[in-house]
C-alpha cells in the first residue's frame, strides 16, 4: 500500500497527440488516491447507526453487492496495474533479479507483520496487560519508526537506532498481547493475515511472476486465467483432493486475491504495449472487451455461486475487476489524455502516501474510545452520518498531506 510499493517512472503527455507517453500513468497515482479514500470512508461506516444497505459489505448470505465490496478489490488491482512499472524501473537502475526479489520479499514482509498484528486486535482480551487502545497506537508508532521514509542524508547508523526501537516496540508488544476469553486466553496468531496481509500475499505472489517470467504478456494472461480457474474449482468443491497439500500451497487462498492483482499486470502491460506503438486503439478495445467479459461471466454464473465478498464468489471477483477496469479506463482518459490530473491534487497525499493514510484512523479511533467522546446521534445516523464519515475520509487524506510534507510516511 505505500507509494513506493505503487509507484512508477516520470511520464509526459504529448500535447499535440493527446496520447500519454509510456513512462509514469497519473491516472494510476489518481485511481489509488480515490481508492484509499472510499477506503477510509467506508471503514468509518461502523461508527454510524445506520446507512443505506448500498454503501456496506453485503452479509455472507446475501447474495448483492455493495459499494464497500468493490473498493479493497479495485485497491489491489492497482496493486497490480503499478507493479510492471516499478519492476521496469528497478531492473533500469541497475537492479539485478535476486536485488528484486530480495526487496519485494521484504515490502511483502512488512506488509504481512502489519497485517498480523491488526487481525489480532479482533480479539484483544480485556485481560491484557495493556489496554487495546493504547496496544494499538502502540503497534502504529512501531511501525512508523520501523517503515518511515528518513531521508536519504541520513546516515545508516542514525537511520537504524530508531528502526531498532521500533523491532524492539514490536516484540515487546506482540510478547504483552493476549487474545481470546478469560477462560481461554491466547497469544498472538496469524488468523487470516488482515487487510494488509492479503495485500503483501497478492503482492509477492504476481510480483515473482511478473519477475521470473520476464513480464512476457502470455504468462501474464496465463496466470491470471489461472487463478480465475482455481477460483472457480475451489467455489464448486473439485479441489478438495488437494486437501493432502493445501498446506503447501495456502498463500494462494482461493485465487481471488492474486486474481485481482494479475488483472491489473495484464491491463498494465497491454497499455505501455499499444501506446508505445502508436496502436491505442486496439488497447481501448481490449479494455472495454475484457471488461464486458468480466462483468458476463459475473452475472451468467451468479445463479451457481451468488456475489458476495466473503467467500469470494468468482462473480464477485469477475464483475469487481470489469469495474475497476472500465474506472481506470475513464480515468486514462480524464487524466492522463485530458491532463485534468489537477481536478485531484486535493486527494494527491491518499495516492502517494497510502500506507500513512491507511494507518492514521487506527491512532484515532484508540484515542476516541480512551477519551471516550459520545458524538451526538444526528451525526451517527441519516445523511449527516453519512456526510460526517465522508468529512472524516478528507480531513485524514488532509493530515496525510501534511506528514508527508515533514516526511512523515511509511515506504516499504
Amino acid at each position: 500500500m505505500s507509494s513506493s510499493t505503487l509507484t512508477s517512472p516520470n511520464k509526459t503527455v504529448d500535447s499535440s497527440s493527446k496520447i500519454p507517453s509510456v513512462g509514469r500513468l497519473y491516472s494510476i497515482d489518481v485511481f489509488r488516491a480515490i481508492t484509499m479514500l472510499l477506503m477510509v470512508f467506508v471503514n468509518d461506516l461502523w461508527s454510524l447507526e445506520g446507512y443505506p444497505e448500498w454503501l456496506g459489505h453485503a452479509l455472507a448470505e446475501e447474495d448483492r453487492l455493495g459499494m464497500s465490496d468493490i473498493v479493497f478489490p479495485a485497491f489491489l488491482l492497482i496493486v497490480g496495474l503499478s507493479i510492471p512499472y516499478a519492476i521496469r524501473n528497478r531492473l533500469n537502475k541497475g537492479d539485478s533479479k535476486l536485488q528484486l526479489a530480495i526487496h519485494i520479499m521484504l515490502r511483502s514482509l512488512a506488509l504481512l507483520v502489519m497485517g498480523i498484528f491488526h487481525v489480532n486486535l479482533e480479539s484483544y482480551s480485556s485481560s491484557a496487560p495493556l489496554s487495546k487502545p493504547l496496544w494499538q497506537i502502540l503497534i502504529t508508532i512501531a511501525f512508523f519508526l520501523v517503515w518511515m521514509d528518513y531521508p536519504r542524508t541520513w546516515t545508516r547508523v542514525k537511520r537504524y537506532f530508531p528502526q531498532s526501537i521500533g523491532v524492539l516496540m514490536l516484540l515487546i508488544l506482540a510478547f504483552l498481547y493476549e487474545g481470546g476469553s478469560l477462560d481461554s486466553p491466547t497469544g498472538m496468531q496469524t488468523h487470516w493475515y488482515g487487510i494488509l496481509g492479503l495485500i503483501g500475499w497478492s503482492y509477492l505472489i504476481c510480483s515473482m511472476i511478473f519477475l521470473l517470467t520476464d513480464g512476457k504478456v502470455g504468462a501474464q494472461v496465463l496466470a491470471f486465467l489461472f487463478f480465475m480457474a482455481f477460483n472457480a474449482l475451489e467455489k464448486l468443491g473439485y479441489l478438495d483432493v488437494l486437501s493432502p497439500i493445501r498446506q503447501y500451497i495456502w498463500i494462494v487462498g482461493n485465487g481471488s486475491m492474486p486474481a485481482f492483482a494479475m488483472a491489473g499486470i495484464v491491463v498494465s502491460i497491454y497499455y505501455h504495449k499499444w501506446f508505445s506503438t502508436g496502436k491505442a486503439s486496439q488497447f481501448w478495445i481490449m479494455l472495454s472487451a475484457s471488461a464486458v467479459v468480466m462483468l458476463g461471466y459475473g452475472l451468467v454464473t451468479r445463479p451457481i455461486w451468488g456475489i458476495h465478498k466473503l467467500g469470494a464468489s468468482p462473480s464477485w471477483v469477475a464483475i469487481c475487476i470489469g469495474i475497476s477496469i472500465l474506472v481506470f479506463g475513464f480515468l486514462i482518459w480524464l487524466v492522463d489524455i485530458k491532463e485534468k490530473k489537477d481536478w485531484f491534487r486535493w486527494i494527491r497525499p491518499a495516492g502517494t502516501s497510502t500506507l500513512t493514510c491507511y494507518l492514521i484512523p487506527y491512532i484515532h479511533y484508540a484515542i476516541y474510545t480512551m477519551i471516550g467522546i459520545s458524538v451526538p446521534i444526528f451525526l451517527r445516523s441519516g445523511i449527516f452520518g453519512i456526510l460526517k464519515c465522508l468529512v472524516y475520509a478528507f480531513l485524514v487524506v488532509l493530515l496525510t498531506g501534511v506528514l508527508e510534507k515533514y516526511r512523515i510516511r511509511l515506504k516499504i
